[in-house]
């Protein structure tokens, strides 16, 4: 992606490891939780280096934030039907969207415990509490990455095809979970239009309103890792449901085949 002008100079191209960062957080549904509150803490420095860059003019409203998620989206790994049903002993159909769903949200709600334990160390422990911004920043990106990954997968499952090359695609997908609705393929809007200006600001709000959910993670001591891991939860399940009626209704439910064919 191009670099932006802002009033306070240029906000510079995202640094590789931040979306390698993302793209693993997103993916590895196995990850123990040192390992995870390790990488989120990595993410969080590099995300605070880059917003001190970015500088006052380039954070307001989300702006930053949005380009971020917007340049790193790309690098979100989707599998498609083929490597689903393998990964997932052959279910498809409403099956093997329920196995999805449940790896999301069992991604999302670590992800809430991971970053709450570590805001809750840094809670009493004054002279660190300036990491706490980047942090919850770094939790909101991985959030809102594992939301479209699961959305991408679900649209696979219930065959719509977004064509187009891989940016084209993850501005898609990020517009639809920006949305929280899925991409229709009677409408060419849906896909044409992604991340245009109307669609920026909504992803920009949409971000805003994510961060806001993992800021319940800096209560002190453990709770917020349980808050943030409720709340995590139920909007994962929830986005979930309102994709697969969206999907249901333009295409009508898949039918289950548990076994792979010969």
């Amino acid at each position: 992606m191009a670099e932006e002008t802002t009033g306070e100079g240029q906000i510079p191209a995202v640094n590789e490891e931040i979306g390698d960062l993302i793209g693993r957080l997103s993916a590895d549904e196995g990850l123990d939780r040192d390992t995870r509150g390790r990488l989120l803490a990595r993410l969080a420095r590099l995300l605070g280096a880059s917003a001190r860059k970015a500088g006052a003019t380039g954070l307001a409203g989300g702006r930053w934030m949005s380009d971020v998620f917007s340049e790193v989206a790309p690098r979100i790994p989707i599998r498609d039907l083929e490597t689903l049903r393998l990964h997932h002993e052959g279910l498809q159909g409403e099956r093997l969207a329920d196995n999805l769903v449940r790896g999301a949200v069992n991604a999302t709600t670590a992800v809430g415990a991971a970053g709450g334990a570590l805001a809750a160390v840094e809670f009493v422990a004054p002279p660190l509490l300036l990491s706490a911004p980047a942090q919850l920043i770094a939790e909101t990106l991985v959030l809102a990455a594992i939301e479209v990954k699961l959305i991408a997968e679900l649209h696979e499952v219930y065959g719509v095809q977004v064509q187009g090359n891989g940016t084209v695609r993850a501005a898609a997908f990020v517009t639809a979970w920006a949305k929280q609705r899925g991409i229709s393929p009677l409408d060419s809007n849906s896909v044409t239009n992604a991340l245009g200006v109307a669609a920026k600001q909504t992803l920009r709000k949409r971000l805003l309103r994510t961060l806001g959910r993992s800021l319940t993670t800096m209560g002190p001591f453990l709770t917020g890792a349980l808050a943030g891991g409720a709340l995590n939860r139920a909007a994962t399940r929830r986005l979930a449901e309102t994709i697969r009626q969206d999907l249901r209704r333009n295409l009508g439910a898949v039918p289950d085949q548990p076994t792979l064919p010969e």
